[in-house]
């Protein structure tokens, strides 16, 4: 089933000629995969078989240059892709699914604590509380526009009577601005190694920001050999522009590494990960994501 099968858009008709041009593509172009979902006007419904109600979705209505360039006002398919992995590893279920050798049961969240970073609208976050994470810590950049609606789609969102039966086992839900690699803040001192998951949802694509978030999972991922970050990034902006963030000697800086790290498209389609696949075509390199399994630096024995 294609990944964005579970997304409604939500809101009213537009007349827009472009709003039909896009919503053509698919019979214009059929590899073409919309990647970036939803805006201020036009919410979205997330409906899962395995949740008992959809989840609804608003997105920020950011007006500031600033705000806008970060595009946390979407739901990109980074974060569909971490959400079902959560769901299906914590659930036992069966999806197309290879991981490089590793445990699809390894994305289980069942009593563990997480924080996501540029979480947007923090649907893997969401999933994670609904499937039995302890304590869900959600930030994003300190902008009042998205931490409001982003409080909004979260403690809708993780409600008890959306969570599965018998799984539910939230005990705290925090939401706050953090600017990545900003450790001074309340939050980030009150939080340094406390978490047993850090989510990073399609943040890869501004190199400038790498050594910040690297700081950011470094510094709140639980000094313990079972703690793991997950990193999903898109390719949509270009290869080039993403890969940095996983190059080893500036991860060991923070006391990371990578685990695993492969390719994964919006049919659950795998291949390996390559640096460099030379020229990409749009419409093909939108399908694929980069999925990382990041942990702490292991001691020699």
């Amino acid at each position: 089933m294609a990944l964005t099968s579970r997304l409604t858009l939500t809101g009213p008709d537009t007349n827009d000629p472009e709003d039909y041009l896009s919503s053509s593509l698919g019979i214009i172009f059929p590899d073409d995969v919309t990647n970036q979902h939803g805006d201020a006007d036009h919410g979205l419904l997330y409906t899962s078989p395995h949740l008992p109600n959809p989840l609804q979705f608003s997105l920020a209505n950011v007006t500031e240059e600033k705000e806008r360039h970060l595009f946390s006002h979407y739901l990109w398919n980074s974060s569909l892709v971490l959400a079902e992995l959560i769901e299906a590893g914590t659930l036992d279920l069966s999806i197309p699914w290879s991981g490089l050798g590793g445990k699809l049961s390894e994305f289980d969240v069942t009593g563990l604590e997480t924080i996501e970073l540029g979480a947007g609208t923090a649907l893997p976050s969401i999933m994670g509380g609904l499937m039995g994470s302890k304590r869900v810590v959600v930030t994003d950049y300190p902008a009042p526009e998205v931490i409001k609606t982003l409080k909004e789609n979260v403690l809708r969102g993780v409600d008890k009577k959306n969570g599965v039966e018998g799984r539910y086992k939230l005990e705290e839900v925090v939401v706050e601005g953090h600017g990545w690699g900003e450790l001074g803040t309340e939050l980030a001192e009150g939080n340094k190694n406390r978490f047993d998951r850090v989510l990073v949802a399609d943040c890869l694509w501004m190199p400038w920001q790498h050594a910040n978030l690297r700081k950011s999972v470094g510094w709140f991922l639980r000094e313990d050999e079972r703690a793991r970050a997950w990193v999903v990034a898109g390719f949509h902006t270009g290869r080039e522009k993403m890969r940095g963030f996983f190059d080893a000697e500036k991860l060991a800086e923070e006391g990371l590494e990578v685990e695993r790290l492969w390719e994964r498209d919006c049919d659950g389609e795998e291949r390996e990960w390559v640096e460099d696949r030379g020229v990409e075509d749009i419409s093909v390199r939108k399908r694929w994501l980069a999925v990382s399994v990041l942990r702490r630096i292991r001691k020699s024995e």
